[in-house]
């Protein structure tokens, strides 16, 4: 065990681990931030997705020691207080979850998407949000809520 420094939702831990615990188990049990899901433990259906330095990563197979030092956005760190965030939004407008448990993970690589792309079409979309499996199926309202987030990002000046 060995005592690692996190920022997560821009909060820093000191937290006892290995350090080649994955990130997932850490978020979840140490800090109880279980909004982040464990869906096959293997990198492929992305339940699990932070976002580590902005970018998309599945914290099932991130060793906590790689996150030591960088930020870590989980889903429960994305909205402003009660503001939602644009993405949480637009998915709740577009009706897009069913079981909702994809969905931090579908989120987070959407808000990840748009600050890359503040535009996407609809083959970049399907190309970042590939990987990502929802059992429910509800990728098309994925697609159109993304695509509302970018106009609502437009207005609110922020993705």
């Amino acid at each position: 065990m060995e005592s690692l420094k996190l920022t997560v939702n821009g909060r820093r831990y000191a937290v006892e681990a290995d350090r080649a615990t994955p990130l997932l188990w850490v978020l979840r049990e140490s800090l109880g931030l279980t909004g982040t899901k464990y869906g096959c433990g293997q990198a492929q259906c992305g339940a699990c997705t932070v976002l580590l330095d902005g970018e998309p990563v599945r914290s099932c197979v991130t060793a906590v020691a790689d996150a030591a030092g960088k930020d870590v956005l989980t889903i429960e760190g994305l909205a402003n207080g009660d503001e939602p965030h644009p993405v949480q939004r637009a998915w709740l407008a577009g009706e897009v979850s069913q079981c909702g448990y994809c969905q931090p993970g579908q989120i987070l690589s959407a808000v990840a998407l748009l600050r890359r792309n503040p535009h996407p079409s609809d083959a970049e979309i399907d190309d970042a949000m590939s990987g990502l499996l929802c059992r429910c199926g509800t990728y098309g309202r994925i697609r159109r809520a993304i695509h509302a987030a970018a106009g609502e990002a437009d207005d609110a000046g922020r993705p």
